[in-house]
């Protein structure tokens, strides 16, 4: 079956409504729960299409605690942390040739669409959202997690009102950091990125600081700080 066709499905307890999204190896799907009603959003990825390294044991190994790539990371995080201001995932369905993740449905879309309608925020708008950024943020730092791809689009907001409640989303960047251990893996978007992960230097959750203070500079005047589109840009 040709990944991203027949809405009207039935997932485990999740029937697939509408599609939302759509990226190289994933479809979004708005859905809600048989019983309950209640709206989720089903990401229904291909796992033809994945470099697993264990394609058979994907749920499996990330809720054991042995995530081996992005994909089986973001399930780990996601399964362990309850937060408002981190989305939610409900659980992982997997079946022959497919992973659906159950996820918290976001309404108002992310932080990117929401500036690109608004263009800059009001102080008092802006400073909604960086309280709940720094609270999602406070949360990852206690379980000593770096997210690594802070950026508008990765902030989803819970409703189409004013002022919604904003949440982390895409945490397949994410990694687990010890006491005084630092990161050297290049990853997240160019825009976005702290200068020590430009330069190929070790960092450390200070990078998601950076991260959010670009984004609240976005906010405030209706554009990113830097332009380019690439690490050498």
């Amino acid at each position: 079956m040709e990944l991203g066709s027949e809405a009207g499905r039935v997932i485990g307890n999740y029937i697939l409504g509408g599609r939302v999204g759509r990226g190289s190896f994933a479809v979004v799907w708005r859905s809600r729960h048989r019983q309950s009603g209640l709206e989720v959003a089903v990401k229904e990825i291909d796992k033809n299409r994945l470099p697993l390294t264990n394609p058979k044991n994907t749920v499996k190994m990330a809720c054991g605690g042995d995530p081996s790539n992005n994909l089986l990371k973001e399930i780990s995080i996601l399964s362990n942390i309850r937060h408002p201001n981190i989305i939610r995932l409900f659980e992982a369905i997997e079946t022959e040739d497919r992973i659906y993740l159950v996820l918290e449905y976001c309404d108002g879309g992310d932080l990117a669409a929401y500036l690109h309608r608004r263009g800059k925020l009001s102080q008092d708008v802006a400073r909604h959202f960086m309280r709940q950024l720094a609270s999602g943020l406070q949360v990852l730092n206690e379980n000593r997690l770096i997210h690594r791809d802070l950026k508008p689009q990765n902030l989803l907001l819970s409703t189409n009102e004013a002022t919604p409640l904003l949440k982390i989303g895409d945490f397949g960047f994410a990694r687990y950091l010890k006491p005084r251990d630092l990161a050297d893996t290049l990853c997240g978007s160019p825009l976005y990125m702290a200068p020590e992960i430009i330069q190929n230097k070790k960092y450390d959750s200070k990078a998601d600081l950076w991260s959010a203070g670009a984004i609240l500079f976005q906010m405030v005047t209706g554009r990113p700080p830097f332009d380019g589109n690439s690490q050498l840009e």
